[in-house]
């Protein structure tokens, strides 16, 4: 039987009702309790890292579970970190890049409501995650969440609600969980060498969302407080053009200050191609500039917090970022 080790760090799946709303207060062991069948699957130790709503997570929370992982590496097979929804997917991402090439399976679950509710996805999500954690063929840094198991860097919350809150963007779910069976729908090859940790990010980067008629002067602030703006164009990825031209002098002055520019699309699927429009290909012809294709922002954002702490020059910069890992990127 494997030795799987239960990390928690709040979510809903630990929220009881107070009266400004749900909030985080079971422990790791007290929402074990509810699902004792698990007991048939694995033997589970549990660890309370933190006890917060998904809101409220920040980077460091993001070390501090690699840094609990890694900690624990040689003693379990496997390890199921509970963690609320909303950010679900940035950890994910995170942890993809902090703990590479792992031999073992660290699966990320969590719940939309409660485990200690009448009606709750919680039990569920939990037992298909202590089962997928358990088997041979798992590895790696995966979400597992209403019977679909997704790899970290390419998950995303869809729904508010639903069950079927996280889906995969543009590369197919890995495997699905079903009646406590494991269908694997790609085969993946697991590393047979000691994972490689990465403990440092580095947050010194912002994400512009364009909206129509966007005031440039943002750049100015911007260039005083981080040294990366990750822009989530229209479409395939483009620069706004307009009578004076301000965003594409805005542009310029951002890159020729030593900036890094990185362009990406706030569509959701198919990623970007900037030579597709002219409003693309003029600013990719003219600039050094990283072009994140079908990732996520979610992988895009950890992705470039893990390598601007390791990193400064634009070529190593772009060497590291079109390097796939996890399945972030297909190029």
């Amino acid at each position: 039987m494997k030795n799987i080790l239960l990390i928690a760090t709040g979510g809903t799946i630990a929220s009881q009702k107070t009266d400004s709303g749900l909030t985080p207060f079971m422990s790791s062991d007290e929402i074990l309790s509810h699902v004792p069948f698990v007991h048939q699957i694995c033997h589970v130790d549990t660890m309370q890292l933190f006890n917060m709503d998904s809101t409220n997570i920040e980077p460091k929370h993001w070390c501090q579970i690699a840094k609990a992982i890694q900690e624990n590496y040689e003693n379990y097979d496997g390890f199921v970190i509970l963690h609320g929804t909303d950010t679900m997917s940035y950890t994910a991402a995170a942890l993809s890049y902090l703990i590479q090439k792992s031999r073992k399976p660290i699966v990320i679950t969590g719940s939309q409501h409660p485990i200690d509710r009448e009606i709750t996805d919680a039990k569920l999500n939990l037992s298909d995650s202590l089962l997928y954690a358990s088997d041979d063929g798992s590895h790696d840094v995966t979400i597992v969440f209403d019977g679909h198991v997704i790899v970290g860097t390419r998950a995303r919350k869809t729904r508010t609600k639903s069950f079927n809150a996280l889906s995969s963007i543009n590369f197919p779910d890995i495997a699905e969980i079903r009646n406590n069976r494991i269908l694997r729908y790609i085969l993946q090859d697991i590393a047979e060498e000691e994972p490689v940790y990465h403990l440092k990010l580095n947050t010194k980067l912002f994400v512009l969302k364009l909206i129509p008629g966007i005031d440039t002067h943002i750049f100015e602030f911007l260039k005083m407080h981080y040294d990366v703006v990750i822009i989530e164009s229209f479409g395939v990825g483009g620069i706004p053009c307009n009578e004076v031209d301000s965003f594409m002098t805005a542009v310029e002055d951002w890159v020729s200050s030593g900036k890094l520019l990185v362009m990406a699309t706030q569509v959701p699927h198919e990623g970007s191609d900037m030579e597709i429009y002219k409003v693309g290909s003029r600013i990719k012809e003219k600039y050094e500039l990283i072009e994140a294709y079908d990732m996520t922002l979610e992988a895009v954002v950890t992705k470039l917090m893990w390598i601007l702490s390791e990193k400064t020059d634009f070529n190593s910069i772009k060497e590291l970022f079109y390097m796939p890992v996890n399945h972030d990127i297909i190029i």
